[in-house]
């Protein structure tokens, strides 16, 4: 779901797919834009001693808590375990919870998978997950994931291996957020020990995973070494070591990878799509995705709280320039903040849904009148741009462009990389910002987890929209148990958003792995921020 959200999906194409090797799809770069959606690749045939996989960053902490972001994330997904699980295709399944059960709409009964050992061999019990859940709720840990509780009364055991949630008022949306960092599982003893010290380099986490945290040399990498008593025989490791490596140069990371120092990695710089496609040690994959690229404006008191002035630098933007300039083409102009991707739970009426909104296309004469109707002429919009990836500021030059074309007065603010994803997480760090460019994705399959970031007092409401017929429909919607129902009121968000256009929607790009050709195994979706997916990898031959 968050941070940066430095990746990639195309809604449209995720829809669509059907197999590995899915149908060729045409970017907007012309014909060497072309590609295919595989939904994963050909299982492994045998074990392996050791996979070195690239990180485009360091995680900050490997605290479930924090786990807000892509790099924390893809390390997490081997290491701990949720309550629920979301499988590869995105479907939601129990996880350390053997089952779950909704005896009326404020509660939800957990029962407790049995037989489940933490890495360090002590069992899982209860008391660990009642202990792991409040700790959301304590304002000193500070907690990212705070609004998946926010309909949250109490979290206690109520038998020996289970655990009841009772709630303010229905919420259909906890339940899937338990297969997100939200519903990570730790060793309440771990966390009484570990104290203010939990997922550092120095004291790391303990958990359930396939895979244990084995040594985190900082700046330098993570290794994770295979978990002997992992209780899901499906999943048990094929790798006895995977070593995450930090590279933070896009080009770089290319070039480990078509050396053979590494032997893939997710998310991608769009810079080195050419290259890696014509790889001869390996494969490029584009995969499924809940993703879509937006603008977010951060102070809706300033400049952008007036909606007319929205609605004009959005008209402003070239988004296919942008896509061919940031993407290598390979990409959709989106129509929505969320992806269409991002709605797993109803796929055939989000396409009905994505019909019905009109394309968000270029009228710079109709941005400037708009501009004067607001008498905006010469307003400043400050927007952070960085080195991080070469998208960012791609985009940021794209939009001070545009605005400028309109007679908005778009100053560049740089963010060194480190502090990026601060921007997503710290209120302090985007003091003085009125815009920021961000590559978003859903944790769970259903797209009221993006909308519900718009409802007033949302952690991830980063302007402070606030409309209470908004509000009122997302409660509805959090309250409708009925898939189907749940996405024809989700749809009326989506109106909404796009009506104000809380988030201005740039567009949507595909999940990106490379991988080794002496590996296969690995998912090529975005699940694989939840899903264990070094479990898979093994030996191709």
């Amino acid at each position: 779901m968050r941070t940066s959200r430095l990746a990639v999906v195309t809604a449209l194409l995720a829809l669509a797919t059907a197999a590995c090797g899915g149908t060729p799809r045409a970017g907007l770069g012309g014909g060497s834009a072309a590609f295919e959606i595989a939904k994963d690749t050909s299982p492994a045939k045998g074990p392996v001693d050791s996979v070195t996989w690239s990180l485009y960053a360091e995680p900050q902490s490997l605290d479930y808590a924090y786990a807000f972001d892509y790099p924390p994330n893809t390390v997490l997904a081997n290491v701990c375990e949720q309550l629920m699980r979301i499988t590869p295709d995105l479907k939601l399944q129990p996880g350390l919870a053997s089952s779950v059960a909704s005896p009326d709409p404020r509660r939800w009964v957990y029962t407790i998978r049995p037989g489940v050992r933490f890495h360090d061999g002590s069992a899982l019990t209860a008391e660990d997950v009642v202990a792991s859940l409040r700790r959301h709720l304590k304002p000193e840990v500070g907690s990212y994931w705070i609004s998946a509780f926010r309909n949250v009364d109490s979290i206690e055991k109520t038998g020996p291996m289970e655990v009841t949630v009772r709630l303010k008022r229905p919420d259909q949306l906890f339940n899937e957020e338990m297969g997100t960092s939200a519903g990570t599982i730790e060793s309440a003893a771990f966390l009484a020990k570990a104290g203010q010290g939990y997922g550092t380099p120095d004291v790391g986490v303990n958990c359930t995973g396939p895979f244990a945290l084995d040594r985190w040399q900082k700046g330098q990498s993570i290794t994770l070494k295979k978990f002997d008593g992992y209780w899901d025989s499906t999943l048990a490791p094929k790798a006895s070591t995977v070593k995450n490596v930090f590279i933070q140069d896009p080009s770089a990371r290319v070039n480990t990878m078509l050396a053979g120092e590494v032997d893939g990695g997710y998310l991608l710089p769009p810079s080195g799509f050419a290259k890696l496609r014509t790889a001869t040690n390996g494969k490029l994959y584009f995969g499924p995705n809940t993703t879509a690229v937006s603008l977010i404006p951060t102070d809706l008191k300033g400049t952008l709280g007036d909606p007319r002035i929205r609605k004009a630098l959005s008209m402003a933007l070239d988004r296919t320039g942008i896509i061919k300039a940031a993407t290598a083409g390979i990409g959709t102009p989106a129509k929505a903040p969320a992806a269409i991707g991002a709605w797993a739970i109803a796929p055939e009426a989000a396409k009905s849904h994505y019909a019905g909104l009109a394309a968000l296309t270029q009228d710079i004469p109709g941005a400037k009148k708009l501009i004067q109707e607001a008498g905006a002429g010469g307003r400043k919009i400050v927007m952070a741009t960085s080195t991080l990836s070469p998208e960012i500021g791609v985009i940021a030059n794209a939009v001070q462009s545009a605005g400028r074309a309109i007679g908005l007065d778009v100053e560049l603010r740089a963010v060194a990389p480190d502090a990026y994803t601060a921007l997503f997480s710290d209120p302090k760090a985007r003091a003085g910002l009125d815009l920021m460019m961000t590559t978003w994705y859903d944790s769970t399959p259903d797209p009221l987890e993006f909308y519900g970031n718009l409802q007033t007092g949302n952690f991830a409401n980063y302007g402070g929209y606030s409309n209470p017929e908004y509000d009122a429909l997302l409660d509805r919607a959090n309250a409708q148990a009925d898939p189907s129902a749940r996405a024809e009121t989700v749809a009326k968000l989506q109106q909404i958003a796009v009506r104000d256009l809380v988030w201005i929607p740039l567009y949507e790009v595909p999940h990106t792995m490379f991988l080794s050709n002496r590996l296969t195994g690995a998912p090529t979706s975005i699940a694989q921020l939840q899903y264990p997916w070094a479990a898979l990898l093994g030996s191709a031959g």
